[in-house]
């Protein structure tokens, strides 16, 4: 099994203690006859759906991961997201707990759900220093300020699955316990639903994330959509 793979694949067993798979689809492509990759959605106790996205051509030198846990509409608690890649000979991946309200005007939410990761992302921060992915200014907008985008040789790679740990620990506790009272008090005048499903268009827009027309030129514009509505939605979509 790839490294990415299996961080991927430890990550996502560890996301909720009860996620089972609801829908599941081969990834095909017009380069090859058999399946390229595979797309899952899955829930859980507190969730609203789990999406992995794994492909895998070995021809151009592809292997890439995704995992995307997903908040309900009216939940504050983040969404955790984890990609994991080796593409062309070279690792990579991105951590993140994207958030459901905007920071800077709601500072309790800051504190709660972001300000403990600070020890962990330093920490990553220094390990994989000047190493960053290709990312846009766009896309660090949609993000949060504590996202961990960094490219790695094998030896630093395999330490991403302490920080990926450390990053779903927490979020699992905000799952688990819920916000503090006094924070939910604070966003009570936030759209949380409508906040996430415009943060979500424009974060897996083609527009804005230029992978999706490597992912298009595999899989085609039809499925790549396909995929993209899966991310966007609330609600599990299939078919």
């Amino acid at each position: 099994m790839s490294l990415p793979k299996e961080l991927c694949d430890r990550t996502l067993e560890s996301l909720a203690d009860d996620l089972r798979t609801v829908y599941a689809r081969d990834l095909v492509s017009p380069m090859s006859p058999d399946p390229v990759g595979r797309m899952t959605v899955s829930t859980g106790a507190g969730l609203a759906k789990v999406v992995y996205v794994g492909l895998t051509v070995p021809r151009i030198g592809m292997d890439s991961h995704m995992v995307f846990a997903f908040t309900p509409a009216g939940s504050a608690v983040p969404h955790f997201t984890l990609d994991s890649v080796e593409a062309n000979g070279y690792l990579a991946f991105h951590l993140d707990l994207v958030p459901r309200a905007e920071l800077a005007s709601h500072l309790p939410y800051l504190n709660a759900a972001f300000q403990p990761l600070t020890p962990v992302f330093e920490e990553a921060s220094e390990l994989f220093g000047a190493s960053r992915a290709a990312i846009s200014p766009r896309q660090y907008a949609m993000m949060s300020p504590w996202m961990l985008v960094h490219r790695a040789d094998e030896e630093r790679f395999r330490r991403v699955g302490g920080f990926a740990d450390a990053y779903l620990g927490h979020w699992r506790a905000l799952l688990d316990k819920g916000l503090p009272g006094e924070v939910l008090d604070d966003l009570a005048g936030t759209d949380l639903a409508a906040r996430d499903a415009r943060n979500r268009a424009a974060l897996f827009s083609r527009e804005v994330d230029p992978v999706w027309a490597n992912v298009a030129r595999l899989l085609g514009d039809e499925e790549t959509d396909r995929i993209r509505a899966e991310l966007i939605a609330d609600e599990v979509r299939g078919g």
